[in-house]
C-alpha cells in the first residue's frame, strides 16, 4: 500500500474505510487489503479456472465494488455485499461463456470437508482422505442453489443473514436449501455406504 499503512486498516471498520475510501481512493487499498484473500478463495471454490483467471477475475470485482461504492448502503453488511459483487460477476462471466463451473470442489481444503462431515454427524471408522473423496464426489453432484449454499455455510462459514444478503433470498430459505442440501448428501453418502444419523 503506497499511502496508507496496514495498521490503520486494521483498525478501522468496513463502513470507516468506505467512508474513507469515498473521501481519498488510497483508502480502498484497506478494502482490498482485507478482502483480497477470502474473496480469491471463494471466487476459486466456486469456477473451475486456474489461479492466473482467478487471479484476473478478483481483479475485476474489486474495479466494479469501486466503481459502485457510492451506491454502498451502509445499513448492510459490506462483507455481504462484496461477496455478492463477487458472486454476480462469475455467474456473469460463466453466462458468456456458457460454462458451469464444476471444477471448484479441487479447490476444497480439508478442514472444510471435515467442518461439513462433522455437522453432518457421519458416523463410523472411515479414512479421513477417503470420506474427503467421497464428500467431494457427492459436493459436486449437487445442483445449485444447493451446491452454492454448501460453500458458503460450511466453506466459507457464512451466517445464514450473509449468505440471505450474497445470494438475495430471505433467510427462510436459506434454512431450507441447508436442510435440502444436508439429505441430498445424506442420501448420496449412503449410496456410498458412508453411515450418516439423519
Amino acid at each position: 500500500m503506497r499511502h496508507v499503512h496496514e495498521d490503520i486498516c486494521n483498525e478501522k471498520s468496513d463502513t470507516d474505510l468506505i467512508r474513507l475510501t469515498l473521501q481519498d481512493k488510497d483508502y480502498f487499498a484497506c478494502v482490498i487489503y482485507r478482502y483480497e484473500a477470502r474473496l480469491l478463495r471463494y471466487i476459486r471454490r466456486i469456477t473451475d479456472v486456474a489461479l492466473e483467471e482467478a487471479e484476473d477475475i478478483l481483479q475485476e470485482v474489486f474495479i466494479k465494488t469501486y466503481i459502485n461504492l457510492h451506491d454502498f448502503d451502509e445499513t448492510l453488511n459490506f462483507s455481504s455485499w462484496i461477496y455478492r459483487i463477487a458472486r454476480n460477476h462469475v455467474i456473469s462471466m460463466h453466462r458468456k461463456r456458457m460454462v458451469r463451473p464444476e471444477g471448484w470442489l479441487a479447490n476444497m481444503d480439508d478442514s472444510s470437508l471435515e467442518n461439513l462431515a462433522g455437522d453432518m454427524d457421519i458416523v463410523g471408522e472411515v479414512d479421513a482422505a477417503l470420506l474427503g473423496e467421497h464428500l467431494r464426489k457427492v459436493i459436486n453432484c449437487l445442483q445449485d442453489p444447493y451446491k452454492e449454499i454448501v460453500i458458503l455455510r460450511f466453506f466459507e462459514e457464512k451466517e445464514y443473514k450473509e449468505i440471505s444478503d450474497i445470494m438475495k433470498i430471505p433467510m427462510g430459505t436459506v434454512a431450507t436449501y441447508i436442510r435440502r442440501a444436508k439429505n441430498q448428501l445424506h442420501k448420496k453418502l449412503q449410496k456410498e455406504h458412508i453411515n450418516t444419523v439423519s
